[in-house]
Formats: structure tokens, C-alpha cells, sequence
């Protein structure tokens, strides 16, 4: 049976313990901007803190709460809220955060990981331009108007009854 077991990544400890390291991590992320931590944790804490900017950056009452109740700090939430208001995440929807691999551990060969605040705004994507080629324009045959309404058929008898004539 499955009771209580929740779903998401154990990190080695039990589930309290898990909580509050990530709770840890998500809040000295938002303090210094940038943690050195291992690649486990920091993928386990992203979605996490995309969650708390997406509430920052909807701003209401429901939303500061939710994020106090995350961070568990009111005075990091109002700081959070307030860059969030300011329009440092504005032009991003999501992905606001990197990791950037630095190796294995010495002592036990964990990957061992920068994460940081993305704050750069979003370069827009330049559709690539397509190759002109420059094509000759072929010849165009135009069509002669016809001196005569008669068929074409009719000139050559024309002709054979002027052969028959002169003879």
C-alpha cells in the first residue's frame, strides 16, 4: 500500500528533512542569486522557484501568501514581490533559473552545480531570412492576333486554288 507516500524526489533523507532543504535552498537562492549546491537538489528546487516567481509576478494577496507559506520569510517574500513588480521577470514566461555543471565532488563524486537567478532579458528569436536566388525569367512566347477569323485550314486550299489559277 501507498499511504503518505508522496511523489518527487527523496533526496537521500526522509520527507521532513527533504522539505526543509529544498525550503533552504529555494530562500538562499532568492538571498544571494546564484548557490553552489549538487545537481540533484538544484533540479529538485527549480520548479519550486518558478513557482514563487509566477505568484511574484501575479502579485495579489492569495499569491504573497502562498509564497510566505513556501519561503516562510515575509520580509525575502516582500523583496521578491517588490523585484517581480519592478518588471525583472516580465518579459520571461518561465525558465528563470540556470545550472551550470562544475563537476564531480572530490570526496564522493557528486555532481556538484552553480544555480542562479536568470535576470538577462529574453533575446528574441530572428527567423532566419531565406536565400534569394534570382531566377531568369523564361521566354514568353506571345501569341500573334489572327489577321483573319478564318481556320487555318482554309489558307492552304487558298493557296492550292491559286496554284490551280496560274497554271
Amino acid at each position: 500500500m501507498r499511504h503518505n507516500k508522496k511523489r518527487g524526489m527523496k533526496l537521500g533523507t526522509d520527507a521532513s528533512h527533504t522539505k526543509a532543504m529544498k525550503k533552504s535552498l529555494v530562500c538562499a537562492l532568492f538571498q544571494n542569486d546564484r548557490i553552489k549546491t549538487l545537481d540533484a537538489r538544484a533540479k529538485a528546487i527549480r520548479g519550486d522557484v518558478d513557482k514563487v516567481i509566477t505568484w511574484a509576478k501575479r502579485g495579489d494577496l492569495a499569491a504573497r501568501r502562498l509564497a510566505i507559506a513556501k519561503l516562510g520569510d515575509k520580509d525575502l517574500v516582500r523583496e521578491i514581490f517588490e523585484k517581480a513588480a519592478q518588471g525583472m521577470w516580465a518579459d520571461r514566461n518561465g525558465g528563470y533559473t540556470r545550472i551550470m555543471k562544475l563537476g564531480p565532488r572530490k570526496g564522493d563524486a557528486a555532481e556538484v552545480v552553480i544555480m542562479e537567478l536568470v535576470t538577462e532579458p529574453v533575446k528574441a528569436k530572428v527567423a532566419p531570412k531565406a536565400k534569394v536566388t534570382k531566377v531568369e525569367a523564361a521566354p514568353v512566347e506571345e501569341d500573334k492576333p489572327a489577321e483573319n477569323d478564318a481556320p487555318a485550314e482554309d489558307e492552304p486550299k487558298a493557296e492550292e486554288a491559286s496554284e490551280e489559277t496560274a497554271e
